[in-house]
C-alpha cells in the first residue's frame, strides 16, 4: 500500500464507483452525518448539477440544504462565506474553473482573508468544489487549469484527488476541516474509470502527497488526470520511475518531494496547466533550492503551452500526454553534465 492510501485500511464493504459517484456519495454521507453541511450552486437542485454530482440529494435533503442558485459565481461564493461565518459547513460548487474569475473578488476579499482579519477568531469551514481541466472537448472557459492562482494565495488549502477512493476520503476530510479548502475535481476522470471504494466513512490526510509507484532512477511529480499519463510513460521507459501524486497543491508536501528527488537524483514535473508560473515552476525552484547537490540532470517540465486553452479541434495537441511525459523522462535519464 502506498503512503496516503489509507482507504485500503478501512474494514468495510466496497462498491464500484467512479469519481463523480464518489463525490455524490460523500456529499450525502457528510450531510447525513452533520446537519450543518449545506450545498449551493447553479443547477445542483432537482437537476443534480451539470455533472450529476448532486443527483438525488435535493430529493433527500430538500431545498433548504441543497440550494439552487442563480448562475452567479461571485454570488455563490459570497453567499457561502456568509453562511460559513454564521456556522454552516458550506460546500459551494463552481461548475467550471474557467468561470471562477467572476468569483475571484469574493475569494480574495472574503474567503481567504477572513481568518487573518479576525485575528484567528473566525473559522471558515467551507469546501469549494471546482471541476477543472481539459480532455472532454468542451467549449471556451470550460477546460481551464488555473490551480496555481489558488495555490499562490495564502489562507486556503488546495486539494486534488486522482482516484475515486481518494475522492471520497479527501472530500470528507475537506468538509470536516476548519479552514477553507479548494477541492479540484479533474473532469477528464469523472467517469473514466471505476474502483472499489469502501462504503464506511473514512478520511484521508489532505496535506500529504501519495507515492503511487516507488523507483530509484527518476521522480515524476504530478496530480489529477495527469497521473495516468505518468504511469503509462513509466511503463514505457527503461528506467525505474518513482511517481508522486501531490494530492495537496497547497501546502505542498515538501518532505516527500525532496526525499524522493534526493534519492533518485532526477525530476520531471507533469501538469496540464500552462508552463509559465505554473505549479511546476515552483516545484522546480523548490528542488533546485534544497536538493541541487543531489541532481544528475536539470529538472524537466512536461506541461500545457503558454496559450489560452484551445478549442476542441486542437485540444489533444495542447494537453500533455504519456508521449510527452515519456520524452521528458528520457531527457533527464540521458542528460550528461
Amino acid at each position: 500500500m502506498s503512503r496516503g492510501d489509507a482507504a485500503a485500511d478501512v474494514a468495510s464493504d466496497t462498491e464500484s464507483w467512479n469519481v463523480v459517484e464518489a463525490v455524490r456519495e460523500t456529499l450525502g454521507q457528510e450531510m447525513r452525518r452533520d446537519d450543518s453541511v449545506r450545498l449551493l450552486g447553479y443547477d445542483m437542485g432537482p437537476i443534480g448539477g451539470v455533472y450529476r454530482a448532486t443527483e438525488g440529494l435535493y430529493e433527500e435533503f430538500g431545498a433548504d440544504r441543497v440550494i439552487d442558485t442563480p448562475l452567479s459565481e461571485g454570488g455563490i461564493l459570497g453567499t457561502a462565506v456568509g453562511m460559513a461565518v454564521r456556522g454552516e459547513r458550506v460546500v459551494p460548487e463552481i461548475q467550471f474553473m474557467g468561470f471562477f474569475y467572476p468569483a475571484f473578488g469574493q475569494f480574495m476579499y472574503s474567503l481567504v482573508k477572513l481568518h487573518e482579519r479576525s485575528g484567528g477568531g473566525l473559522e471558515l469551514p467551507m469546501t469549494v468544489r471546482v471541476p477543472y481541466g481539459g480532455g472532454i472537448k468542451s467549449s471556451e472557459y470550460h477546460s481551464e487549469s488555473t490551480e496555481t492562482y489558488f495555490a499562490h494565495t495564502p489562507g486556503v488549502r488546495v486539494v486534488c484527488p486522482s482516484t475515486p477512493a481518494q475522492t471520497k476520503g479527501l472530500l470528507a476530510a475537506s468538509i470536516r476541516h476548519p479552514d477553507p479548502v479548494m477541492f479540484l475535481e479533474p473532469k477528464k476522470i469523472y467517469r473514466g474509470e471505476r474502483e472499489a471504494v469502501p462504503t464506511d466513512e473514512y478520511v484521508l490526510p489532505i496535506d500529504e502527497a501519495r507515492v503511487v509507484r516507488e523507483g530509484e532512477d527518476v521522480t515524476v511529480l504530478t496530480w489529477g488526470a495527469m497521473l495516468r499519463h505518468a504511469e503509462t510513460a513509466a511503463d514505457r521507459v527503461d528506467a525505474d520511475v518513482e511517481i508522486i501524486d501531490l494530492v495537496s497543491l497547497s501546502p505542498l508536501d515538501v518532505e516527500t518531494v525532496l526525499d524522493s528527488v534526493k534519492r533518485t537524483g532526477r525530476c520531471v514535473v507533469l501538469h496540464e496547466a500552462r508552463r509559465t508560473l505554473g505549479l511546476g515552476a515552483e516545484l522546480s525552484a523548490l528542488v533546485n533550492e534544497y536538493a541541487l547537490d543531489h541532481l544528475h540532470a536539470p529538472i524537466k517540465r512536461a506541461t500545457g503551452f503558454d496559450v489560452h486553452f484551445p478549442g476542441h479541434q486542437t485540444e489533444d495537441a495542447y494537453l500533455p500526454d504519456a508521449e510527452r511525459a515519456e520524452h521528458a523522462i528520457k531527457a533527464v535519464m540521458s542528460y550528461e553534465f
